[in-house]
């Protein structure tokens, strides 16, 4: 491997056009001016929207405007951050933009309190008399829906300013995971030292010299171990500040308030839990044939991602992955492959890995632009099927943009992971219908029963010990490095079962998943992945008319529930089929993996 590159030596075609969203700071800085001035405006409006339809219409219209436009704000000074968390400029405007948000939140606090003091009757007259008015209905019955978690107008502002200090984990977190913490270097199999960054860890992990694997996974969490209290206190803050606004809401939980968002019953997530536990038997089969396969007398946790057929390693530069992507894409239509490219051709991609920069892949971007996507790509098949999966994002994002208003745009985190996972599904079935090579179909097969493995059911342990962490910050406990340690190595050794040796290493995992700090978000990559595998076999079998559904349900934004946005590909999350569906799919492909050996 190459020396980490800096930001300035990528060349520009391989990063993302921020000049879309602002040709500069000076342009990006007069719309941050506009944003405190129309939260200025808002403010003065605090008290008005009883008294008639134009009045709520003009407070809803300076509210999106205001949020519209913050949005941009954010999202450049985000991203300008991402692309170099150690630029001292970057940090500064991601700074001031954090302190912004929670300026217009203090502004806008008045709105929800002021809309339910309004009768029902009265509120439906100004819909009547106001067609303007429509627009928001979907904001406004979602407002009426939460109403018993909805506070007084100054409690709402207090809470609106108390989160400035409740984002400070995810924020000192996400400092220390990125730009702060360091790891040993890895000796090569020539033995060099290479660096070993977040970006590279998985990279080394599927290397076929299992002394590097070690290596790698020995020195990554010797340097979280070296921080672990730290970590912790962090952790356990995080979970108190949900904890706290949950309480303070009147949920009955943090787990309740995080689902009642996107109003899904918390029986998904506990159904999820328990319909995955129920088939951790095949997970333990298929470990089982993994270790095999290697020919290993001990599969270690630092043995479970390197590929387990060695023809089918493959060097995949970032212009063929596209090829491969746009190829694998095709069952979804002309238009979808014609934005696809657009997306190529136009630089909404940050590609490379660069000295500071944020690691990961993510999909985001501001209403009323295209939307972008942050890689970290490396040469393998894996970073192919992220680049699907963050332009299922990407589209998704831009059929809700342009179908809906901005107020209704946003897709719910529920579905988020949808587009993206049904992405990867076609992907893995174009490739495994190109090739009549005997390895090389296990090679892909074993890639899919990873995805299985990495998505639905790693997605869903996280997913447990999450609630279960909660759970006892709601019992009052204090999350010690020793409890979140002792608690995370027990379900690691429950999901690998006794075919894995659950190294003592393991026990620190949980201090390295920047996920936990954004309260159960986790568990929807486990569901999306779920309705994507049923999505993508109705799109493969041709089923009639699943191309307009899937249309409808990408460009549905947050005008429905999520559940009923899913409904209208004939999937229903609240019957646990779903789920139960994707783990009997699993079986199959372990069983067909197995007939190849």
């Amino acid at each position: 491997m190459d020396k980490v590159r800096k930001r300035k030596d990528v060349p520009v075609n391989l990063t993302w056009a921020l000049e879309d969203l602002y040709r500069d700071t000076e342009s990006w800085r007069s719309d941050f001016e506009r944003v405190k001035e129309l939260a200025e405006k808002l403010k003065t409006l605090k008290g008005t929207l009883k008294d008639g339809s134009h009045a709520l219409c003009r407070a809803l219209d300076v509210y999106c405007e205001m949020n519209c436009t913050f949005e941009k704000v954010y999202v450049y000074a985000s991203q300008l951050l991402h692309q170099d968390m150690g630029n001292a400029e970057s940090q500064r405007l991601s700074g001031e933009a954090q302190v912004l948000m929670n300026q217009i939140n203090g502004a806008s606090a008045f709105l929800e309190p002021e809309i339910l003091q309004i009768p029902e009757q009265i509120l439906q007259g100004f819909l009547a008399e106001e067609p303007k008015l429509l627009e928001y209905r979907r904001f406004l019955d979602e407002i009426a829906r939460q109403k018993e978690h909805s506070l007084s107008e100054e409690k709402e502002e207090l809470l609106a300013r108390v989160s400035e200090l409740g984002q400070a984990p995810s924020n000192i977190y996400a400092m220390f995971n990125n730009a702060d913490i360091t790891f040993q270097p890895v000796l090569d199999s020539e033995g060099k030292e290479q660096p070993l960054t977040q970006g590279r860890y998985i990279h080394y992990l599927e290397n076929p010299d299992r002394r590097i694997r070690k290596e790698a996974f020995l020195h990554l969490y010797e340097g979280y171990k070296g921080y672990v209290n730290t970590v912790a206190a962090l952790f356990d803050a995080n979970v108190r500040q949900a904890v706290f606004f949950a309480k303070e809401r009147k949920y009955g939980s943090s787990l309740e308030a995080a689902l009642d968002g996107g109003n899904i019953p918390v029986g998904v997530y506990t159904n999820l839990l328990d319909t995955v536990e129920a088939h951790l038997g095949t997970l333990h089969r298929y470990l089982s044939l993994r270790k095999k396969i290697l020919g290993l007398d001990e599969l270690h946790m630092y043995d479970v991602y390197v590929p387990l057929v060695d023809e089918a390693d493959r060097n995949i530069p970032f212009e063929e992955a596209k090829h491969m992507v746009k190829e694998g894409l095709a069952p979804l239509g002309t238009e979808y492959g014609n934005l696809l490219q657009e997306g190529f051709d136009s630089r909404w991609i940050d590609v490379l890995e660069n000295e500071g920069k944020r690691t990961g892949a993510y999909s985001w971007g501001a209403y009323g632009t295209h939307p972008y996507v942050l890689l970290n790509y490396q040469n393998n098949l894996q970073n192919v099927f992220t680049l699907a999966h963050e332009m299922g994002h990407a589209l998704h994002s831009w059929y809700s943009d342009h179908a809906q208003n901005y107020l209704n745009a946003g897709y719910r985190i529920f579905v988020a992971e949808v587009a993206s996972t049904c992405n990867e599904a076609l992907l893995i079935h174009d490739l495994m219908s190109k090739t009549e090579d005997k390895k090389e179909k296990a090679y892909l097969i074993n890639y899919f029963l990873e995805q299985f493995r990495t998505t639905l059911y790693r997605q869903t342990m996280f997913a447990h010990f999450e609630r279960d962490m909660h759970a006892r910050v709601e019992r009052g406990e204090t999350l010690t490095a020793e409890v979140l340690c002792e608690d995370y190595y027990a379900l690691n050794r429950k999901y690998f079962g006794e075919e894995v040796v659950s190294d003592e290493w393991i026990r620190y995992e949980w201090a390295r998943i920047p996920h936990f700090y954004t309260p159960f978000y986790v568990y929807q990559y486990a569901t999306g992945f779920s309705a994507a595998i049923a999505i993508s076999s109705k799109i493969l079998s041709g089923e009639e008319g699943i191309l307009e559904k899937y249309k409808a349900f990408l460009s549905g934004g947050c005008s429905r529930d999520p559940i009923d946005l899913l409904k209208l590909c004939g999937v229903d999350m609240t019957t646990g089929k779903p789920v139960e569906d994707a783990m009997q799919v699993f079986a199959r492909y372990v069983e067909e993996f197995e007939n190849l050996f």
